[in-house]
């Protein structure tokens, strides 16, 4: 095989992106951001394009963001990427293991098919259960099917009254109609992050919440920590990453009095805090991987 051509579909403009634009392109010669929604499909053709660029001519895609709108039009032009596949690109990670991640739900309900921890979740569209639950609970975030770092989440506390409440809950329906209710979880002021590749544990790092906000998003004002997880937190890890069948992967979990709880499995994120958090260049890594891969 003569020189590859590596396109990386993200954000343009956008740290990661670039970054791992940068090292394909450092080992290749080639470079080619691709933003998903720009992407056209020839159904008659078979063909997707991108900005005067046949995809399926290239030898390999790395999917590293998929654009800044969470929603169902993320899978649908995921979709696009799955012509692509079936001209012989090879795609990390391919499109049908990224669609599984980018629903909450779809995502939950795979890791507890595969018995992996998670914090006790209702997945409802009945408000009154819904607050029957966070009465029990004592707390509860809801949280949208389709979001990254808390946006959209909502905290619901015993402590209000049942009319707001409810109020809250109709409000939140009428955006989402299907409720998805999480036990609030005591994080102790952080959360960590476990990366894979390809399976095999590479690195982790924590997120460490700030001041008076209740989740560790760097997005509410955290930051990035070294963490290095006991054997019981990386088995757990390793198990729900392996549910998706990814090239990359980050998974992200909490300890509670009853042990690790997987929050959620994703192939998006991770470069920074990796990056920040324990000295770890995955852009290089991955870029590197990919070659080696579209090589054998």
């Amino acid at each position: 095989m003569g020189s590859l051509k590596i396109g990386v579909v993200g954000i343009p403009g956008k740290w990661s992106t670039e970054v791992l634009a940068d090292e394909v392109e450092k080992r290749t010669g080639f470079r080619l951001v691709i933003e998903l929604a720009k992407l056209e499909l020839d159904l008659i053709q078979g063909c997707v394009t991108y900005s005067g660029h046949n995809l399926c001519k290239l030898d390999g895609i790395i999917i590293k963001k998929i654009g800044s709108d969470f929603g169902h039009v993320s899978i649908e032009r995921l979709e696009l990427l799955r012509v692509a596949e079936a001209c012989g690109v090879r795609v990390f990670s391919s499109a049908n293991s990224l669609i599984r991640l980018l629903d909450r739900l779809t995502c939950s309900v795979t890791l507890r098919n595969h018995q992996i921890p998670m914090p006790q979740t209702l997945i409802t569209e009945s408000v009154d259960s819904a607050l029957s639950k966070t009465l029990e609970w004592g707390s509860a975030v809801i949280k949208p099917l389709f979001s990254t770092k808390a946006r959209g989440m909502q905290i619901l506390s015993a402590q209000q009254s049942k009319e707001e409440l409810l109020l809250e809950l109709n409000r939140y329906k009428a955006r989402h109609p299907i409720l998805y209710v999480q036990k609030k979880v005591e994080l102790g002021g952080q959360d960590m992050a476990l990366i894979f590749l390809k399976g095999q544990f590479i690195g982790s790092y924590a997120r460490i919440a700030a001041k008076h906000t209740w989740n560790t998003t760097i997005h509410s004002g955290g930051h990035y920590a070294p963490y290095t997880p006991d054997s019981q937190t990386l088995s757990i890890a390793e198990r729900a990453q392996s549910a998706f069948n990814l090239d990359f992967a980050t998974v992200d979990i909490a300890m509670t009095p009853e042990g690790p709880v997987v929050f959620e499995v994703s192939t998006l994120g991770g470069f920074k805090g990796a990056k920040m958090g324990c000295g770890i260049d995955v852009a290089a890594i991955y870029a590197e991987y990919a070659i080696q891969e579209l090589r054998v």
